[in-house]
């Protein structure tokens, strides 16, 4: 059984109401209902009064918006069905990678078909091209843009079902109840859901009106439930790409240039290293030389031995500082002038760091005469399949993608360069193979975050904020996904780059906001690096909102200085959203805002308004020389953030236990990119290789204390949080550690200038030995 949605409106206006909703049995075997929405659509001096800010793009239309519209012609197309015992089977055209989705999906359809959670399975669908927009997950979107398809969907089920155990049990349907899979009628006959699925299909698709189950019916969705695939996960049961039995397929490396995207000329020893132990193929693919041997462990001895003479890569010879001159030189103007001591202003510089995930990235590739088959954790599936196809010479329905869970992602999975990787090597061995990146790989040649300036002006008129203007300066970020199909992918990646630049801008456009009332706000993007293959960027979580808050906020605290308020009442007082007010009244009581704090320890405390929602953090950081100088092995300690609180209004929270997690996950990212995560650029490379070289958050870096506290929204439509937490925790941990200080810090990391705590890894070979000392760092 398949289901579609569609919200419906009064007849009297031809659109449908919001509890009101369209859907379909879909024709065929088995019961199949589906969704359809493609009507549904809608989106201290003296204190001066706040001057009131004209609403900013986000605040009227935002990218969520954009991105639910988008998925809005296709959602008939996604299906549940229920089979013989009962069971529900949905495959979410989104990717899972640790976020949780599979889970809260699972919630709505279990709520919305009264079956237990054990009883609904939730697979991830492989490429699908006839769904365009609506295969890409990103954005925080996954979960705003398929909740109602997929309530829609269970409930025309659900219908569907209660419609044919009426006749079948001769009870009209008003008095039939369901629960836990089973229907039953006043007298006590019952109907299991495997029993009402095989009467209820129907050879052709027939529409059907549906209401939702009400709120105060629900008993799943909204409470915390643990991860559906947590005992997997922790007990290595759970099955990634690397996990696959493809038959034939093998270990499969590839030795990368010591320069950023340099290329192979020639292999000097190829029969050498053909002839080492378990090696059966090496051979030039466009991204270096590739190798496939019996076990891993075997590719990083054939590729250490591989002597290769290489093509420069794309930005020989250049450093960060070289970067920042670029950047430098492409700063749009502030348009009002600097007054003196009414201006307050900041210049803020964000080095490239590394958007590695914790599965390395990886894909299996099954290249045949004429087609090609990919596994992989693809977020944009079909636009792998579109650059597959385009790299093989084949048609695109000659490809197939095959979407597996994944360890992570942080924008880093929209990309789907090691699928390619893989099918360049599976066609020039003519074999199967089981690529895999090395650690070394990711930071050196992967995915970063792209370094950026951020300079912000704002001007005091008779204590009042007058004026608040950002322009933010950065290297090319990397859209060339598109909206995840191959049209917009094609565009994006036109020559001059300008396509690419006009992502960039709309993403800007739709996502950044200062929420506060600011007198004349503006916010600008450019980008400096319009050649955008010379570095390989990506929209790594929360995109541009960290750096952009993190500049926002240190002004605002500066502002707030000046002014002589407190910071949270400063900020109470210009905040435009009732939301945003209400998630830092709450964070501020929860983490004791304005405590006595003892020398070189202080806290901080941001905001951010995005994704359908609002968080507050609030921290506090020990900047003590003996903190700051604490040894641990192996480690980058330095200013060491000893609490933190986070509040979230969300609204509706499908399940909280995940938003805490999203939250945490969130805060760490944040926090690192504050102190202690960057990628050095010298002389054309990434010094950093591996995760012993880019400091992200280690446990020792982490809070003593961390509380999350997800707040009853007013809204009954949920909103995102897979990347809510990041931008308003950098700022938190940036502004903590300016009062802490009493220095604003205008470069981040704060210690990218520090020596370096690592000695560079040899960029030839490119990987390092495989490590054998495991045993001697467990206790």
């Amino acid at each position: 059984m398949s289901l579609h949605s569609r919200d419906t409106v009064p007849e009297r206006s031809g659109r449908l109401s919001r509890r009101s909703f369209v859907g379909y049995v879909l024709g065929g075997a088995g019961l199949v209902v589906a969704a359809d929405l493609a009507l549904g659509a809608g989106p201290a001096q003296a204190k001066g009064l706040p001057i009131p800010s004209l609403p900013q793009i986000p605040e009227i239309y935002d990218l969520n918006d954009f991105l639910t519209h988008c998925t809005l012609p296709t959602s008939g197309l996604i299906a549940i069905h229920i089979d013989e015992r009962g069971d529900a089977h949905f495959a979410l055209p989104r990717m899972e990678v640790g976020q949780g989705i599979t889970t809260s999906t699972a919630m709505l359809i279990a709520d919305e078909l009264d079956l237990p959670l054990d009883r609904v399975h939730v697979t991830l669908a492989p490429a699908r091209p006839e769904l365009l927009f609506n295969q890409l997950t990103g954005g925080s979107n996954t979960t705003i843009s398929t909740y109602t398809p997929i309530r829609v969907a269970a409930a025309v089920a659900r219908k569907a079902l209660l419609d044919a155990a009426a006749i079948q049990l001769g009870a009209l349907v008003s008095t039939l109840v369901t629960k836990r899979g089973v229907i039953s009628d006043l007298l006590g006959n019952t109907l299991s859901y495997g029993d009402a699925a095989a009467l209820a299909a129907s050879p052709e698709t027939r529409e059907v009106k549906v209401r939702l189950k009400p709120v105060a019916d629900r008993t799943i969705v909204g409470t915390p439930q643990r991860r559906l695939d947590a005992l997997d996960a922790v007990t290595g049961r759970k099955r990634f790409a690397m996990d696959l039995d493809i038959p034939g397929a093998l270990p499969t490396m590839v030795c990368r240039a010591p320069d950023l995207n340099g290329t192979a000329k020639e292999v000097r020893n190829q029969a050498a290293v053909e002839a080492m132990p378990g090696v059966t193929h090496v051979a030039i693919i466009p991204t270096g030389v590739a190798v496939r041997a019996r076990t891993f462990g075997q590719c990083i001895d054939a590729v250490r031995a591989l002597d290769v003479a290489w093509n420069a890569g794309t930005v020989p010879g250049r450093s960060a500082d070289d970067i920042l001159r670029e950047l430098r030189r492409a700063e749009l103007p502030l348009a009002v002038p600097k007054l003196g001591a009414t201006t307050v202003e900041g210049d803020f510089v964000f080095h490239f760091r590394s958007g590695s995930a914790l599965e390395p990235n990886c894909a299996v590739a099954d290249v045949r005469d004429g087609s090609a088959t990919i596994w992989g954790g693809l977020k944009s599936p079909i636009d792998a399949q579109s650059k597959v196809a385009k790299a093989l010479k084949l048609p695109q329905k000659a490809v197939t993608v095959n979407v597996v869970q994944g360890g992570g992602s942080f924008g880093r999975k929209l990309f789907s360069d090691a699928a390619i990787e893989a099918a360049h090597a599976s066609r020039a061995f003519g074999a199967p193979v089981k690529l895999m990146w090395h650690r070394a790989d990711e930071p050196r040649q992967g995915r970063v975050h792209p370094m950026a300036t951020s300079r912000v002006r704002a001007t005091i008129l008779l204590g009042s904020v007058a004026t608040f203007e950002q322009r933010h300066t950065s290297v090319s970020t990397d859209f060339t996904h598109g909206l995840g199909e191959r049209l917009t992918a094609e565009v994006a990646a036109l020559p001059t780059g300008l396509a690419n630049l006009g992502f960039s801008e709309t993403i800007f456009t739709l996502t950044q906001e200062v929420p506060y009332d600011f007198g004349v706000v503006t916010q600008l993007l450019n980008e400096s690096n319009l050649d955008f293959d010379r570095f390989n960027t990506s929209s790594v979580r929360n995109i541009y909102s960290p750096d952009v808050r993190c500049a926002n906020e240190l002004i605002v605290d500066q502002l707030a200085k000046k002014l002589k308020e407190d910071p949270v009442e400063f900020r109470l007082r210009h905040l435009k959203s009732p939301v945003v007010k209400r998630v830092l009244r709450r964070a501020a009581e929860l983490g004791e805002w304005g405590r006595a704090m003892p020398a070189g320890t202080a806290q901080g405390i941001a905001i951010h308004k995005e994704y359908k929602g609002a968080t507050a953090v609030l921290v506090e950081i020990d900047c003590r020389p003996g903190t700051v100088g604490r040894k641990v092995r192996d480690a980058v300690t330095g200013p060491r953030v000893t609490k933190a609180t986070v509040v979230i209004d969300c609204g509706l929270a499908v399940n909280p236990l995940g938003v805490q997690a999203q939250m945490m996950g969130g805060f760490s990212d944040g926090m690192a990119q504050a102190l202690s995560y960057g990628n050095h650029l010298v002389d054309g490379h990434f010094l950093e290789a591996s995760w012993d070289n880019s400091a992200y958050t280690r446990q020792w870096n982490a809070p003593l204390e961390f509380h999350c506290e997800v707040m009853d929204g007013d809204s009954t439509e949920p909103g995102g949080v897979g990347e809510a937490g990041v931008a308003a925790s950098m700022a938190a941990v940036a502004c903590a550690y300016a009062r802490a200080t009493g220095t604003m810090p205008t470069e981040f990391p704060v210690n990218f200038r520090a020596p370096l705590h690592f000695e560079p890894k040899p960029f030839v070979p490119s990987v390092p030995e495989s490590p054998t000392n495991g045993l001697d760092h467990v206790s």
